[in-house]
């Protein structure tokens, strides 16, 4: 069991890392990671309640598709643009065709390739629509819905960071965390981000949870494509999966039929 000073360690690296509060850090190594990645779900979800508390008057004052491009805006300005970064480069290197360490220079090239250009635009767009669906919703069911997708990205790099996983790097912010989450953590994240995005979809109880479980499975495809064409996960993978599986669990809370 973790002592209250390594809880309390994991708990600022976890905000640290996944937002821009200015928490004064405490003790890294590998546990106080596997702690903060296990918690990520849940800065998510404050992250998320506070967006949600912008999208829903600005969606009163404006029009809909202004509201959710505030909103996502914000995010990015919440987060240091750092998931972002991470999705363009991530599909870079992918798109590249290339493996191992030649792909792994490509994610470390500053600009940005056509492949990541277009990963962002898309990713941006789809998300700033679904929030102006979502804010037509009543408060609580929108509420839900932001908060669930955007702890549903943090749950992501859980399960990305669970024990199995290697790192690309022997270094960075995917050495230190590949492969500290354990089972019971990512259980315990997965039933509670799902029963988050139960009010989020009204008379659909089912669609919210099936949604966050749909993201993930997604999400674990994918890394199990980065790890063959990268050899691990790097920070940049974690930040593309953060993006990604937000997205997603946004289309599942608004799709229908």
């Amino acid at each position: 069991m973790p002592t209250e000073s390594g809880l309390a360690d994991g708990v600022r690296l976890a905000v640290t890392t996944f937002t821009t509060l200015p928490l004064r850090g405490g003790r890294v190594d590998r546990a106080t990671a596997g702690r903060a990645m296990a918690l990520a779900p849940a800065v998510g979800a404050l992250l998320g309640a506070l967006l949600a508390g912008v999208l829903l008057p600005t969606a009163a004052l404006a029009p809909p598709l202004v509201a959710g491009g505030v909103t996502v805006g914000l995010g990015a300005l919440l987060t240091r643009g750092l998931h972002l970064d991470g999705l363009a480069d991530t599909v870079d290197a992918l798109g590249s065709y290339r493996r191992g360490a030649a792909a792994l220079e490509v994610m470390k090239k500053p600009d940005v390739g056509p492949f990541g250009v277009v990963a962002l635009v898309v990713v941006l767009l789809l998300q700033t629509a679904v929030l102006a669906e979502l804010a037509g919703r009543s408060w609580p069911a929108a509420l839900a819905g932001v908060v669930a997708a955007t702890a549903a990205g943090r749950l992501g790099v859980a399960v990305a960071c669970r024990r199995g996983v290697p790192a690309a790097r022997p270094e960075g912010l995917g050495a230190l965390v590949a492969g500290t989450v354990g089972p019971v953590a990512l259980a315990v994240g997965t039933v509670a981000v799902a029963l988050l995005a139960v009010p989020a979809a009204p008379d659909r109880p089912w669609q919210g949870p099936l949604a966050v479980l749909a993201a993930l499975a997604v999400a674990v495809g994918l890394l199990r494509h980065a790890v063959r064409r990268l050899g691990g996960v790097t920070g940049d993978v974690l930040g593309a999966t953060v993006e990604i599986v937000t997205t997603l669990v946004y289309l599942g809370l608004v799709l229908s039929g």
